[in-house]
């Protein structure tokens, strides 16, 4: 790879995740040496105490790439965010979440109200019996304190700012990484707005399976996957399978490993709604034309909705499950 005159100034946030995204930039492994030796890091609250005045000092522009991880849940996420896209020149929706909402998203088939419910009055390890909920102001001792207001709706990170390019993945495996981090030192970044790192394709199109568009009578659950056959096609083995609505570019690794594609590179590059796509690839293989026996079927699948959006609630045009009698907003 090609030195760069000067040092970039490289940048790794994340907001509503897991962390896997920041442990993933480490999968490449020795290369991490090479990215080393080509850029400083300037912000990376995971690895490094780093302080949002000292950002906020940055001049504008001063951070040549920022990888950014994580949904907007709240409103410090939306604050850090527009903070980012001011100090960065190239800003990196890094990993499902940011892209596209990610786990987090799954919390809009719930309003604000029944997550706190659940999390500080229903839980079966919680003990509450004052009702105490989080607050966004507290004044104790003469002191202000503050908590980031909690959002209606989880958005990703395009939602709020200008986004210049997408990686997907739960995370990105280290060679979608690995080709990102190339295009940028390269200075071959395809149009603003890209997907890079990923194929344009399916998974279907990186799995070595067998499709023989066999028709099915039944889906299977996890605790049932008992010794798949190997060659064939999963979804035709009655095991659903994602790969013909996800994106290419893991090269196929879960499917590889006899489990089935979740969809974490999100929606194939002609689709909007992944969701959508895959209930079309499960329509392709039903066997029977009666109504009654294809509602039997379907009847079998656990969480459709939770399945079919894992990854990409906030990237379908569900976005969220409708709050009647409640005012629809971002927040």
């Amino acid at each position: 790879m090609e030195q760069p005159k000067e040092k970039l100034k490289l940048g790794v946030y994340w907001a509503a995740s897991c962390g896997g995204c920041d442990i993933s930039m480490l999968e490449i492994g020795e290369k991490i040496l090479t990215v080393d030796s080509l850029a400083d890091i300037v912000l990376w609250p995971c690895i490094a105490d780093f302080k949002y005045k000292d950002v906020k000092a940055y001049p504008d522009k001063y951070i040549d790439v920022m990888f950014f991880n994580g949904a907007i849940r709240n409103s410090e996420a939306e604050e850090i965010a527009h903070l980012l896209r001011e100090k960065s020149k190239i800003l990196i929706a890094y990993g499902s979440c940011s892209y596209e909402g990610g786990i987090p998203a799954l919390a809009n088939f719930y309003s604000k109200q029944e997550i706190f419910d659940r999390a500080y009055h229903e839980s079966q390890s919680t003990v509450n019996p004052d009702r105490i909920e989080p607050k966004t102001k507290h004044t104790e001792n003469g002191y202000e304190l503050y908590l980031p207001e909690f959002w209606e709706t989880v958005r990703k990170l395009s939602d709020i700012v200008d986004v210049d390019y997408f990686i997907p993945g739960c995370p990105p495996a280290e060679n979608t990484t690995w080709s990102a981090i190339e295009a940028i030192v390269s200075g071959q970044l395809p149009p603003v707005g890209s997907i890079i790192g990923a194929g344009n394709k399916s998974v279907c199109d990186e799995c070595p399976r067998e499709r023989k568009e066999t028709k099915i009578k039944r889906f299977k659950r996890p605790h049932e996957y008992v010794a798949p056959d190997p060659e064939q096609c999963l979804l035709e083995q009655g095991i659903i399978c994602l790969g013909p609505a996800t994106r290419s570019g893991c090269e196929a690794r879960c499917i590889n490993s006899g489990m089935p594609c979740r969809g974490c590179y999100g929606p194939c590059a002609d689709v909007y709604d992944q969701g959508a796509k895959m209930i079309s690839a499960i329509g392709s293989v039903l066997e029977s034309e009666d109504g009654e026996e294809i509602q039997r079927v379907i009847d079998e699948i656990m969480d459709p909705a939770g399945l079919f959006y894992r990854f990409s609630m906030s990237h379908s045009y569900l976005l969220r499950r409708r709050l009647v009698g409640a005012k629809e907003e971002m927040k």
